[in-house]
């Protein structure tokens, strides 16, 4: 099977996203590029994630011609091939319904670092103006909104975010989601402190040695 690591990759990742309570059922998607950025995986059309087996995992190029899988890719294909275009570093995008995220994105907010791990996004989390999904408006959206950051909100609908590893960019959407949680309660009971320019340039210059040996 072509591209099978990746294809692996995709579909434990896709348990994970339902597991850690960011989507339900067939909800949100997944791709994950190869080593030689020539071909994706990404999750298909439609269909659960805990029925989701390696060879219904969608291959297509960065021009969107499928290459492999016997079913349609997901709706959302066409803002993951326009990240990898314009993002060379990124190599995964993970994109989400988690609860909180999506509860900030309804209301319209950006979400800004009352937790220094919105750092995993940037000095904040921004606001894409909503499109209807699946559409090329939508996808021109969420690349000029996230540029400069590794997340974005989506009005009315989800979060995008992207990383050199799936496992990187799965981190950046959990990271979010309890950042937009500790935000949103927050706001429940009061006004929220938020964080600097100055504090949050310190800790994205930290972040840029998290997690090496």
């Amino acid at each position: 099977m072509r591209m099978l690591r990746e294809r692996k990759l995709v579909t434990e990742f896709g348990r994970k996203m339902v597991a850690g309570g960011l989507t339900t059922g067939s909800g949100g998607n997944i791709s994950l590029l190869n080593q030689a950025r020539t071909l994706a995986a990404i999750t298909p059309s439609g269909v659960d994630y805990l029925e989701m087996t390696p060879g219904q995992v969608v291959l297509v190029d960065l021009e969107g011609k499928q290459a492999d899988g016997p079913g349609r890719p997901s709706s959302e294909l066409g803002f993951h091939l326009s990240l990898y275009r314009e993002r060379p570093e990124a190599m995964a995008v993970v994109h989400t319904h988690s609860p909180y995220a999506t509860t900030l994105a309804c209301l319209g907010w950006e979400l800004p670092p009352a937790h220094y791990l919105v750092g995993f996004a940037g000095p904040k989390v921004p606001l894409a103006p909503y499109h209807t999904y699946g559409t090329p408006e939508l996808a021109a959206a969420v690349v000029k909104t996230m540029r400069g950051y590794n997340a974005a909100l989506l009005a009315n609908h989800g979060l995008v975010a992207v990383g050199p590893s799936l496992t990187r960019a799965f981190a950046v959407a959990e990271e979010v989601e309890f950042a937009a949680r500790v935000y949103y309660q927050a706001k429940a009971v009061g006004d929220p402190k938020i964080l600097s320019r100055q504090q949050m340039a310190k800790v994205l210059a930290k972040f840029e040695t998290y997690g090496q040996q």
